[in-house]
């Protein structure tokens, strides 16, 4: 632990439950509803509303082998070969041979992909795809579909949800295991300002971190504020220099910020060109599959062709889908393009290379844990090594959906055992002390919920058959270390340096500076809290987010710097060739009691275990977690909702 926490009030209230799930999109809401059918008491935080994060945003769709003539094997091909030498094959694995039982699951809880006239789920393809495997709704709304399908049964379940609530720090207690949240809850109602919520368990699922660029797909509230807390707590992230910049993001001009209009992969998956202003296709001859390569292939085929004619855009071409199939297939995007004044039925759309998505985040092994006991992570906060050194387009869903499902088995068959239960041990004080705030837990107390009748809901304390509850009692850090807060007005000068130094292209030179600026807003906040005349912030949400932001922004830059080679979507202007013999293993980063950064590099391309530092592990050596073969998190036994589907799986595994 590092003992480091933002400065914030003492929390004001606290409700207690067996797991926190922190985040609302596919991964968030999969293992709330998981942990719930278990018999958990679980809850839900969300920075906005439950429907605000980024799964709604994605336009292609979820990947997985459930197409005729398709295999679990093909999809894992394909995804090893978009990693570039980095993913974790056992990883990877997992998430293709699970995966179409999943999105079946998925489809069971409600979510309707489009189909054929005979009822077929109808499956497009996209870059790096070597099949048609893309399952998607509503044309090019597949996350808004998902999303829509998990707050409906999120809302039917009665799972309890706090929503309009930023997690600050994780509470840990006497032994150093996860012990809960603590977090600020925007509005007015039973839970506001800072409060806490006890639980042995906590689940990421913040997100990613794309606000950290001065343009990005990302919505607002991706701020890095998972990988922040993981940080703080003391645990490993890896790979964090591998930035997703999707190629066809729509351009609005050199001086754009904040969210910019997606244009999907699966626009050039049914057929769309990339051509430059004189109408050349300048991917043909660059890679087999043109268009479609992987994602940072396309990307870095813009900008060299930007470079060369020195352009800031370039154009994606697909007037010859005609105005009945942009309408019926990708009717949000063509929306979108008019909303700014371009119609791709009649003209070619300018694009450029923007911020998507994080390959890496929060170091986890095959059942989501962490580094930190009790912690756990999945979707784009987390880093399984299923991605690698750049993601396979529409992985990100299924890999939420996966290891959403494996974490909350694993935390279900922790809790259930007597063997693990964290001792009861009296501490001198609680670090959240209870307030005669309503006790949320108790259907006859609890009040109307600030957010609404669908959030009020407690349901059960224990299902019947479920685990006892159990109790975490956060403790105090024997020496806490009150993190100085960065004015928000620093945010848009941290997200230029990112964009400039950091961005698609990147260098030794460009990186050592950002560095040196990075480190510059830095110090400018530590010296305010050593009263050396700079102003430090006070305590609320834009001071949060932007000091989430630069700590986000330091452990990116210095991993990029580390890592001497160009690889995935990492590309190094003064390293171009990728270097298997010197850099085919991952980076892996931690804060410092200090505020320092601890970068190290792992003996192989496999991760080691997670039960023990990185400085202590055997080169190597696996994980027997990370071994889906030996995994009791998969043991149908102790599947809580008992799927054959699930069994299946399991049986296959054992004889891999």
């Amino acid at each position: 632990m590092t003992g480091i926490r933002l400065h914030a009030p003492a929390p004001g209230w606290a409700i207690d439950a067996d797991v926190v799930v922190v985040g609302s999109g596919v991964a968030g809401l999969t293992a709330a509803l998981r942990c719930t059918a278990a018999g958990l008491r679980t809850v839900v935080v969300t920075k906005a509303r439950l429907d605000d994060g980024s799964t709604r945003w994605a336009q292609g769709g979820i990947a997985a082998a459930l197409g005729e003539g398709d295999t679990p094997e093909q999809h894992m091909e394909d995804t090893l070969v978009a990693g570039a030498g980095l993913c974790d094959e056992e990883a990877v694995r997992v998430l293709v041979t699970e995966g179409p039982d999943a999105v079946r699951r998925l489809i069971a809880t409600g979510a309707r992909f489009d189909t054929d006239a005979a009822g077929t789920i109808e499956l497009t393809r996209e870059g790096g795809h070597h099949r048609r495997r893309i399952a998607h709704a509503g044309g090019d709304a597949t996350g808004a579909e998902i999303s829509r399908a998990l707050v409906d049964a999120v809302r039917e379940r009665a799972v309890r949800t706090i929503e309009n609530a930023l997690v600050l720090d994780l509470l840990t207690d006497a032994h150093g295991r996860t012990a809960g949240v603590t977090l600020h809850v925007m509005g007015e109602g039973q839970h506001d300002g800072v409060g806490a919520v006890h639980a042995p368990a906590v689940v990421l699922a913040t997100g990613g971190m794309g606000q950290v660029f001065s343009a990005t797909t990302n919505p607002a509230v991706s701020t890095g504020d998972g990988v922040a807390l993981a940080l703080r707590a003391g645990a490993e992230v890896s790979d964090l220099e591998f930035v997703q910049f999707h190629p066809t993001v729509l351009f609005l001009g050199p001086e754009a910020e904040g969210q910019q209009p997606l244009v999907s992969e699966a626009v050039r998956g049914e057929g769309a060109h990339l051509v430059d202003a004189d109408g050349v296709r300048f991917m043909v001859g660059q890679h087999e599959l043109a268009e479609l390569a992987p994602r940072d292939i396309v990307a870095k085929g813009i900008m060299r062709r930007m470079r060369e004619q020195g352009a800031d855009h370039m154009y994606l071409d697909a007037r010859h889908f005609g105005a009945e199939m942009w309408e019926s297939r990708f009717p949000t995007i063509l929306a979108a393009c008019r909303t700014h004044g371009f119609d791709p039925v009649t003209e070619p759309i300018p694009v450029a290379p923007a911020a998507h998505y994080a390959s890496g985040g929060v170091r986890t092994d095959l059942r989501g844990r962490t580094t930190v006991p009790g912690l756990y992570a999945c979707g784009e906060v987390a880093c399984t090594g299923v991605h690698g050194a750049n993601r396979l387009a529409s992985n990100s869903l299924l890999e939420g959906l996966v290891f959403a499902e494996r974490i909350a088995d694993d935390i279900a068959t922790t809790l259930a055992a007597p063997e693990t239960a964290v001792p009861e041990t009296a501490a001198p004080e609680t670090a959240v002390p209870e307030t005669a705030a309503p006790d949320m837990t108790d259907p006859a107390t609890a009040g109307p919920h600030p957010h609404g009748p669908a959030s009020a809901g407690p349901g059960p304390t224990t299902a019947p058959g479920g685990p006892e509850p159990r109790t975490a009692t956060p403790v105090p850090h024997p020496a806490p270390r009150v993190l100085p807060l960065l004015d928000p007005a620093a945010r848009p000068r941290v997200q230029r340096v990112m964009t400039h130094g950091a961005g698609v292209l990147r260098s030794a030179d460009s990186l050592a500076k950002a560095a040196e600026q990075l480190d510059a807003i830095h110090g400018d906040a530590l010296g305010g809290a050593g009263g050396s005349g700079h102003k430090t912030a006070e305590p609320g949400v834009e001071s949060w987010e932007t000091t989430n932001v630069l700590c986000v922004a330091r452990v990116l830059v210095a991993a990029a710097r580390h890592r001497e080679e160009t690889r995935g979507c990492h590309w190094r202007e003064d390293r171009p060739d990728r270097d298997d013999a010197a850099w085919r293993r991952h980076l892996v980063v931690r804060l410092r009691p200090d505020r320092s950064l601890d970068v190290r590099t792992t003996a192989t391309h496999d991760f080691p275990p997670t039960d023990r530092p990185l400085s202590h592990s055997a080169a190597g050596t696996r994980d027997p977690a990370r071994d889906p073969a030996r995994d009791p998190a998969r043991d149908p036994a102790r599947d809580p909702a008992h799927h054959p589907a699930a069994q299946a799986a399991a049986r296959r595994e054992q004889q891999a």
